[in-house]
């Protein structure tokens, strides 16, 4: 079984460096700031007319996690561009003034589409992290939830990710480990049961997003990924 390996693109040539080095699936962001702002979409038209590769556009507009019913208006025409500029998802996660899943918010922008989507690292920010999972699972086409398990990243939140994906099989499928993810996290999240994984200055030279995606440094990701993927113990 190979595991699905997503990278943080930024240009088209991201997206076709990401799907040489043998990356299934990118997510496209238009900045960097405040974890990323949406892209236009121009650009995912470009994205898209550059690789074949799978294809999902953060839908983020502000710093933080909230929005407003003004700002989600915008956010549906967004979507509905990317969706007809070749885009095949969108990551996307908001909550409310209590710290939880803004189930209103989110049912809300996914009742116009059919695509699937991931949840972004919002969960990580929830006050009850229980609460915010079993709210993710309500929501319809989900089929994956990026997280570090801690809003200071993997390093912080290793034990809460393996715990989770330990315990729950559900939260296992969808969880797609990334934010300050390293080679030596791999092998204790495969063995937990999660198979998908993000990364991205790990995919440019020196960690630096001024560099385009590395194909070299992809696809040393790839086969660290499958390999210990592969050799996980059954569940």
């Amino acid at each position: 079984m190979s595991g699905l390996l997503e990278v943080i693109a930024l240009h088209p040539a991201d997206a076709a460096r990401a799907e040489a080095g043998g990356a299934d699936r990118v997510e496209l962001r238009g900045v960097l700031d405040d974890g990323g702002r949406s892209p236009t979409p121009a650009l995912v038209a470009q994205v898209r007319a550059a690789s074949s590769i799978q294809l999902r556009v953060l839908v983020r507009l502000r710093e933080g996690f909230g929005t407003d019913g003004g700002e989600a208006i915008r956010l549906r025409g967004l979507m509905a561009g990317y969706a007809e500029a070749g885009a095949d998802g969108m990551v996307l996660g908001f909550l409310n003034g209590l710290g939880e899943v803004d189930l209103e918010v989110m049912n809300e922008l996914l009742g116009d589409g059919d695509w699937s989507w991931t949840f972004h690292r919002a969960i990580d920010s929830c006050l009850n992290l229980d609460r915010g999972w079993q709210a993710l699972a309500t929501l319809p086409r989900l089929d994956q939830v990026l997280t570090a398990g801690s809003a200071r990243g993997v390093d912080h939140g290793l034990d809460e990710l393996v715990d989770r994906a330990t315990g729950n099989p559900w939260a296992a499928r969808v969880m797609m480990a990334g934010g300050g993810l390293r080679p030596e996290h791999v092998p204790w999240l495969a063995r937990a049961g999660v198979t998908a994984f993000q990364i991205g200055r790990p995919a440019r030279a020196q960690g630096s997003y001024k560099a385009y995606v590395d194909e070299g440094l992809v696809r040393s990701w790839r086969t660290l990924i499958d390999t210990e993927v592969r050799h996980r113990p059954s569940r």
